[in-house]
């Protein structure tokens, strides 16, 4: 059987702008539907802007309003990415607090230290345990991986799956193979020509638990200037982080994740939220 060739692909991981619960440091959690704040509005715009001249092929986002806002914000600022179809995903939801939702995040801790345990592995009557919050992360990064190894390379599909010469013609045509995009954010080895660039919406405690998986499971590099603290804390919102992909296409072989940058914020400047209005 031939080799099948690499494919590769950037991700874009956002999460969503502010809340009034967030500015009042209220659990939201899955129950708490809460819909952005001004301020938020503003976020988003300008993460918008920030990201406007990258082509994404695919966006996910957490099927939450606040999530939602803010990924039709982003996109409503792109100049390229106005039709793209978005995708709205569960497995992208912020972890379930259960009894603590609607509580201040001080509660969380009162409960914690009531039950002799520390934030953030304490687990709320109710709610998720970190264990399961990753699960649905690894779930939802092994659906990426697939999806981009079958549309990136049509001819290792047909391969793997015996389908006939006429079926392999027609996955040609698939919607990745004609989006190879140059990746906006240069890494440490410079501009790569990508399979697919994808976009994705979620939350804060979500994100600091893909981000372990990332490391802990993947062995993701991380740029050599990123502190423990900084890997440790949640992203502001709108924080903005960026990640190379390499699938190698073997089935004795885990991805390869390049950390770019990590909870970027600096599109939230006092000049661009000053003069980002538009809401």
């Amino acid at each position: 059987m031939a080799r099948m060739r690499p494919a590769a692909f950037g991700l874009t991981v956002v999460r969503h702008g502010e809340t009034r619960y967030n500015k009042e440091k209220i659990l939201q959690g899955q129950g708490i539907d809460e819909p952005l704040s001004e301020t938020g509005f503003r976020q988003a715009n300008a993460a918008g802007l920030y990201l406007s001249n990258i082509k994404f092929t695919h966006v996910f986002t957490s099927d939450l309003l606040r999530a939602k806002q803010t990924t039709a914000a982003i996109l409503k600022k792109s100049k390229f990415c106005k039709d793209v179809a978005v995708k709205y995903d569960a497995r992208l939801r912020e972890r379930k607090y259960g009894a603590a939702e609607g509580r201040p995040l001080s509660d969380l801790r009162t409960m914690a230290k009531a039950a002799g345990e520390q934030c953030p592995s304490f687990t709320p009557p109710g709610g998720e345990t970190l264990e399961e919050v990753k699960a649905r992360g690894k779930d939802f990064f092994e659906h990426l991986c697939c999806l981009v190894a079958q549309e990136a390379c049509p001819e290792n599909k047909a391969e793997a799956e015996g389908s006939s010469t006429e079926m392999a013609g027609r996955s040609s045509t698939s919607s990745l193979t004609n989006h190879h995009s140059r990746l906006e954010f240069n890494s440490d080895r410079g501009a790569e020509i990508l399979d697919a660039n994808i976009l994705v919406v979620s939350h804060g405690a979500f994100m600091r638990s893909w981000v372990g998986y990332f490391i802990s499971d993947l062995a993701c590099t991380l740029p050599s200037a990123l502190s423990k603290t900084e890997l440790s804390s949640v992203s502001p919102n709108t924080g903005i982080s960026r990640f190379n992909i390499t699938l190698e296409m073997r089935e004795d072989s885990k991805p390869k994740i390049h950390c770019v940058f990590l909870n970027r914020d600096d599109h939230l400047g006092e000049k661009m939220m000053a003069g980002n209005m538009e809401l």
